[in-house]
């Protein structure tokens, strides 16, 4: 494997960085938005199958 100076990875790095796109304030607030739209509703959905389980077993069990 070759050997790279310091130097040289930096700048490697910031050419790499120049290429990235960023994505804008809005397109990162609309992500974000969405992120916690969906995790709520996953979070809700788990919650119900939960007590739809947890009445279930108690049902057959009788506890």
């Amino acid at each position: 494997m070759a050997s790279v100076s310091p130097g040289l990875f930096v700048r490697q790095v910031r050419q790499e960085l120049a290429k990235v796109t960023w994505p804008s304030r809005r397109e990162t607030t609309t992500s974000l938005i969405l992120v916690f739209v969906f995790c709520t509703f996953i979070g809700l959905y788990f919650l119900v199958v939960d007590k739809v389980l947890t009445f279930g077993v108690s049902l057959i069990f009788g506890v």
